[in-house]
């Protein structure tokens, strides 16, 4: 639905920030909001004002936000051109709301092909000065590289850190990420990368018949068997092993955009992991997302996972069954 009014767009900035602030009517005290933005890639190549809108819609309603992750892809042809509309969008949330991005394969390489594992120009835009410098900022895997990175925040009375992580992570960054959690055994752990979820409901695995895998990109295809991973190599390597990791967010995967999986690790607890995509080339997208993003509402006092998926570009929810749900009984 769209809102007029002669005081125009703040006027929709004010019923928005109602909209989010009243979606969860039944919220405990303790429930906080991520979003997230996957695969913005359409829009830095042919609709900035997209991108700027999802920003704009954030800094309006950052109080409101705990925190926002980008599950890579940010660029389509990984140039300067496209760079440049990222970093103007996200520019605007800083000092609003902490925010962490991920490389996708279309930000590797020359010409976004993830023939190698170049990422120069995701570095000059998002530099390593800068993000560090943030309080939330916890360290990399490459030293003043931001292609693996870790962030900590506290919401909902819980410690949590977010890990983003390269496209087909290389088996020495899982040995990483896995020795930082281990120092951080009292925070639950948010995995954010750009490949890890299929379509189908079930992780990313060349047994699977899965289109997309990292393996088969350039980049991939090198003989070494740890230069890249696939979402359940991810899963046997990392995310299974420790007793507080919790959620797994990706994007890259086309078909209808979206998947769902509940798993148990090897300690007993359960790790929900989603994919998010709207991009070009998803079944029925318009202008390569049309605005979508993924309102994550995190509930402890209510053991509940709130998902919905709206678009401030349009001012509309997406209201089908696979982006529009609740996860209960969930423990925290």
């Amino acid at each position: 639905m769209h809102h007029t009014n002669p005081s125009g767009k703040s006027f929709k900035y004010l019923v928005l920030g109602v909209l989010l602030s009243f979606s969860f009517s039944r919220q405990s005290e303790q429930a906080f909001v991520l979003i997230l933005l996957p695969d913005t890639q359409t829009y830095t190549s042919a609709y900035p004002e997209i991108l700027q809108s999802q920003a704009d819609w954030i800094a309006k309603n950052s109080e409101n936000i705990a925190f926002v992750l980008q599950q890579g892809d940010i660029t389509d042809n990984n140039n300067d051109k496209e760079w440049q509309v990222a970093a103007e969008a996200f520019r605007k949330l800083d000092g609003r709301v902490p925010y962490t991005v991920a490389p996708g394969n279309h930000d590797t390489g020359e010409n976004g092909k993830a023939m190698t594992r170049t990422t120069g120009l995701f570095n000059k835009y998002f530099p390593y000065e800068k993000y560090s410098a943030n309080p939330t900022f916890g360290g990399t895997f490459i030293p003043g590289t931001m292609d693996n990175t870790w962030h900590t925040f506290k919401a909902g009375g819980i410690d949590w850190l977010i890990f983003s992580l390269e496209f087909g992570p290389r088996t020495s960054v899982l040995s990483w990420a896995s020795e930082v959690i281990e120092s951080h055994p009292d925070h639950k752990v948010i995995i954010n990368t750009h490949a890890y979820l299929y379509s189908d409901d079930t992780r990313m695995d060349s047994t699977r018949g899965h289109m997309w895998l990292p393996q088969e990109y350039g980049l991939g295809k090198n003989a070494d068997p740890g230069a890249v991973n696939s979402g359940e190599q991810m899963w046997d390597k990392l995310v299974k092993n420790h007793p507080n990791i919790m959620f797994v967010f990706s994007g890259h995967v086309l078909n209808d955009g979206t998947g769902l999986l509940v798993s148990e690790g090897t300690h007993g607890n359960k790790v929900y992991q989603m994919m998010a995509n709207y991009q070009g080339g998803v079944e029925g997208s318009v202008k390569g997302g049309n605005g979508f993003l993924r309102i994550i509402t995190i509930d402890p006092g209510n053991a509940s996972i709130n998902v919905k998926t709206y678009s401030p570009y349009t001012d509309h929810f997406n209201e089908d069954p696979d982006q529009q749900f609740v996860i209960e009984n969930v423990a925290f």
